[in-house]
């Protein structure tokens, strides 16, 4: 056998592969022999057909059949001969070879990943801490959630709590959300006036509406929008009313509201702290989250590499299946999703880029799984169960499940070394930037 291998890109690869007309023959002849004994032709005692008949009739057929079993035994033994690990599958040309097998594999390979500019990575990591107008702040919004609602006739004001369905599409028709009328838990979406809960002047188009109404009004995507497919985009929103609803005044920090966060026999002092200590657990989380982000966001700009496209494809495919499922419930079909690929192709690079990239790093430094920090994650993941030993059993018991946090730690553990090596510039924020940049 025979190969010889050109770049046909930055990471493109054409192999071709011989192999010897004798080899060939051999399995060819192998082949008519075991047919000839065996098929049943008009004019021939059954085993008794000549081969050259055989041949005639199904030449064409057994040279494909044999074709394809060459195939799959020369071709990951050339790639081995080569030292090529291929990304994708290859795309396959047989040439004209009238005794032996002469093919192509056109594919593509990862790109050598240099680390030498991590040298000049530098990190700006969040610092922030809960100050008591921070926990003034929260108790109110914790006495908005308890507040009751009542259904009105009458259209929406400032403060009014509308339950909407609606939709997104951009200027340029290249992207819709599809009919968005749930939350994730399940419940109506919802949209209390004024609280900014979403993209500036949304809220706004919202007042003066009825139970019934429709509206459609233009609106553009912030800049800072967190799908940088979609910041800084003009879209057409369209809002249909399903119910507006007022509330009574906030209820009172008594003990009753205490009782109905959990604290049985716990005093208005002591729910402060208990919410205090909460928003520092989660801020702490926040903070550990975002400088994660901000590493590998660093990461990324720093160390520069060619992208295989299968990669990206395999990412962009991946980014897209949620919106197509989604569709699908809703039985929109994929002309009315209207879903280009090149929305998602950001994302999908930064994603490919960032898992070669960890990938050599954790090559190059050796770094091995923290078999300690993986139960940590497993027995914290449980804690939220009723019956957490039975949790961890859950995911102790499937391979795929612990492969999961495998990556997940493993990445954890490469971030930390990261940090470590990185130049970092701390930059002081408030809980609330923090928690706003989180929800985001």
């Amino acid at each position: 056998m025979q190969v010889s291998v050109e770049k046909t890109s930055e990471l493109g690869i054409k192999m071709t592969v011989s192999v010897p007309a004798a080899v060939v023959q051999q399995k060819m002849a192998a082949r008519l022999q075991s047919l000839a004994s065996k098929v049943k032709i008009d004019g021939f005692r059954p085993g008794k057909v000549p081969q050259q008949v055989v041949k005639k009739m199904y030449g064409a057929q057994i040279r494909t059949e044999v074709a394809e079993e060459l195939l799959k035994s020369t071709y990951p033994e050339a790639l081995k001969q080569q030292d090529i690990m291929p990304v994708d599958y290859p795309v396959i040309e047989f040439l004209n070879d009238a005794e032996g097998l002469t093919y192509t594999a056109a594919f593509e390979v990862s790109p050598n990943v240099s680390l030498d500019a991590l040298d000049t990575l530098e990190v700006t990591r969040p610092i922030a801490s809960v100050q008591e107008t921070d926990v003034d702040i929260m108790i109110e919004k914790l006495k908005f959630m308890r507040q009751t609602w009542q259904l009105v006739d009458r259209a929406a004001k400032s403060g009014d709590r509308v339950s909407i369905s609606f939709s997104a599409t951009l200027d340029d028709g290249s992207f819709s959300t599809g009919r968005i009328d749930k939350n994730d838990s399940g419940a109506d979406f919802s949209v209390v006036i004024g609280t900014q809960q979403m993209i500036a002047g949304f809220e706004e188009n919202l007042l003066d509406l009825k139970t019934g109404d429709n509206k459609t009004f233009p609106l553009n995507f912030p800049d800072d929008y967190p799908n940088a497919n979609l910041a800084g985009k003009p879209a057409q929103f369209t809002v249909d009313v399903i119910k507006v609803e007022e509330t009574s005044a906030l209820p009172e920090i008594d003990d009753e509201f205490v009782k109905a966060y959990g604290l049985e026999g716990g005093t208005v002092e002591s729910f402060r702290d208990d919410v205090k200590v909460t928003m520092e657990r989660e801020l702490e989380q926040a903070l550990k989250d975002q400088f994660k982000a901000a590493v590998l966001s660093s990461l990324y700009t720093t160390v520069q590499l060619p992208l295989p496209k299968a990669l990206i494809d395999e990412e962009i495919n991946n980014l897209a299946k949620p919106y197509l499922e989604n569709a699908k419930k809703q039985k929109i079909s994929m002309e009315e999703l209207n879903l280009p690929r090149e929305i998602f192709e950001d994302t999908a690079k930064t994603r490919v880029a960032l898992s070669l990239i960890l990938r050599k790093i954790i090559e190059q430094q050796n770094i091995q799984l923290d078999e300690t920090k993986v139960r940590t994650v497993v027995n914290n993941m449980a804690q939220s169960f009723e019956r957490p030993e039975e949790v961890v059993e859950y995911y102790y018991a499937d391979t795929k499940r612990m492969n999961d946090i495998h990556q997940m730690v493993l990445e954890e553990q490469t971030v930390e070394w990261l940090a470590a090596h990185a130049t970092i510039v701390d930059q002081s924020l408030s809980f609330s930037e923090i928690m706003d940049k989180q929800q985001r």
